[in-house]
């Protein structure tokens, strides 16, 4: 077995061991619960694609459950079933993930079936053709969502000519377009060891996982690593869409932010959480409590590799947008002006150490956390570490970065829904 490392991170006991071929295996042993989560990611999503295959890592990994060379769709479902476990995947942007969460006894059978789903697709023509109706009718399905689709129409136009702006379920067009060789071909050179990483959380050992685990991948061959991506430029750009049957409008607003490995990152983080990251933020307090504008409003943050977006939606009446969209504006410029009152950032960084604990207290998000923070950091930080980065985070540091960020020049605006006649433009986003 090849050798291994136990990480020094108090009260968690993490282990990494690399394969000889280039895939890592990241343990981390609770030995207090009897579950084990166990995921395999893929270090490339949607953000690789061209505008000809967009789509295809979504496509991948629906194909990956429709049969292996040893499993049927149903045999697959069925094992999983069998030993009372789940088994699910996503695919992101920046990855792709196939999980599986089962008692710690199945852990072997868990790691069987989620390893052949992974490395022994069998990408018939007749399940392909089978499943772009499937996926075309998600796309339906999201298109129906207006929710959804101005935060597409969004991310389309702020990362205009980039992956990034792309869906990751691919357009109508290019789904139907897919054909086996061109799956096979971006399959064979995505999957490689190099771009795969399994993190495993809950009562199991390390020493056993790996030998699971090197079993089924060792005989993966390596593969040059995937190409660095070029970062890709944001835009300013106002969006008036008219969508007449829809009741709400829907405003999404935004800026460009720091990435993930930024070292502004949890100030990135307070920032998010004071402007509309729960119940006592800013946004929700005036817009829906004090002016009754809107029943769902809030900001996110959508930070990469080497990009990322700080956005804020909203849902209102026509009657209503110009005035929303003034309430955001004067939060970003109070934000720019005013130091954050200490008794708000306070509240900000309990709300924000809450929430990450409270995630941190399943295997699953365990297994979760694990694989984020050795795609993005090649290392692990401790719960007192990260409660500790909260901490310095300063109202000084809020306002700096808020000056940074909010600027009416770097401001992107979408609204759906049935407009009227409404009309905004670069002055009306002064801030």
């Amino acid at each position: 077995m090849p050798s291994s490392e136990k990480g020094s991170l108090a009260h968690r006991d993490i282990r990494t061991t690399p394969l000889p071929n280039g895939l890592k295996v990241v343990t981390e042993t609770m030995p207090y619960v009897r579950s084990v989560s166990v995921g395999v990611w893929v270090g490339t999503g949607s953000r690789r694609e061209t505008p000809e295959n967009n789509g295809v890592s979504h496509f991948i990994e629906h194909m990956l459950f429709k049969g292996t060379t040893s499993r049927s769709a149903e045999d697959i479902a069925r094992s999983v079933d069998s030993i009372g476990g789940n088994l699910d995947a996503f695919t992101g942007k920046e990855m792709v993930c196939y999980n599986t969460k089962a008692l710690d006894d199945h852990l072997p059978i868990a790691v069987d079936i989620l390893s052949d789903l992974v490395l022994n697709p069998l990408f018939r023509d007749e399940d392909i053709e089978k499943e772009k109706g499937v996926v075309l009718e998600e796309i339906k399905m999201d298109a129906d969502n207006p929710d959804y689709l101005v935060h597409e129409t969004f991310t389309s136009n702020f990362w205009k000519g980039h992956a990034l702006g792309r869906p990751i379920l691919g357009s109508p067009e290019t789904v139907k377009s897919l054909s086996r060789d061109m799956i096979s071909d971006y399959y064979r050179e995505i999957y490689t060891p190099e771009n795969l990483l399994v993190t495993a959380a809950g009562n199991l050992s390390h020493e056993r996982l790996v030998d699971l685990i090197s079993e089924r991948f060792a005989k993966l061959p390596a593969a040059r690593p995937v190409p660095v991506e070029v970062p890709p430029s944001t835009h300013a750009k106002i969006t008036l869409k008219n969508k007449k049957d829809l009741e709400q409008v829907h405003v999404c607003l935004g800026v460009p932010c720091f990435p993930i490995p930024h070292e502004d990152r949890f100030n990135c983080y307070i920032l998010n959480t004071l402007l509309g990251g729960g119940m006592s933020s800013r946004l929700f307090q005036n817009i829906r409590e004090r002016q009754g504008l809107a029943y769902s409003v809030f900001s996110e943050l959508n930070p990469y590799t080497d990009t990322g977006c700080m956005a804020v939606y909203a849902g209102t009446s026509i009657e209503s947008a110009k005035r929303v969209v003034d309430s955001v504006l004067q939060e970003f410029s109070d934000l720019k002006q005013n130091i954050v009152p200490s008794e708000e950032l306070r509240r900000a960084k309990d709300h924000l150490k809450g929430s990450l604990m409270l995630g941190l207290e399943s295997t699953s998000s365990r297994m979760s956390n694990l694989a984020r923070q050795q795609m993005h950091f090649g290392r692990f930080f401790s719960l007192d570490e990260l409660l500790e980065s909260i901490e310095k985070v300063t109202a000084d540091d809020i306002q700096r970065i808020a000056r940074i960020f909010f600027q009416s020049d770097l401001i992107a605006l979408t609204i759906l829904g049935n407009l009227k006649g409404l009309k905004l433009t670069r002055e009306d986003l002064a801030c």
